[in-house]
């Protein structure tokens, strides 16, 4: 029983620790972004309201991107961007975290 207590006890110390551990892809500043132009404004402009995670694993369109900074201003209550910045941020996003390219394999949607 004491060999069950004690196997237990260690693997909850270890479930604790990995769930408190940040994730392998934790971006803490800007610097963990790829570099360029825009790179300082787009992360503090994000990362006021989520993760840079979730921006970072969308990949879409400079259109999409437009569209996405447009409801996070109308719908989530985000500041409105300077002009100049929106564009800095929307151009920094579109080349940095595009659509994903199609590889030819695998499944692909019909209707893109």
């Amino acid at each position: 029983m004491r060999f069950l207590t004690s196997t237990l006890g260690r693997c909850a110390a270890v479930a604790l620790a990995l769930a408190l551990a940040p994730p392998a892809d934790a971006i803490d500043g800007p610097e963990d972004l790829p570099e360029g132009e825009g790179r300082d404004e787009a992360f503090y402009a994000c990362i006021a309201c989520h993760s840079m995670q979730v921006v970072t694993r969308q990949g879409m369109t400079r259109g999409m991107w437009q569209d996405t900074l447009t409801l996070m201003v109308e719908r989530h209550g985000m500041m409105e961007l300077e002009p100049d910045e929106h564009e800095l941020i929307l151009s920094y996003l579109s080349e940095h975290f595009p659509a994903a390219r199609a590889t030819g394999r695998g499944w692909t949607n019909p209707f893109d």
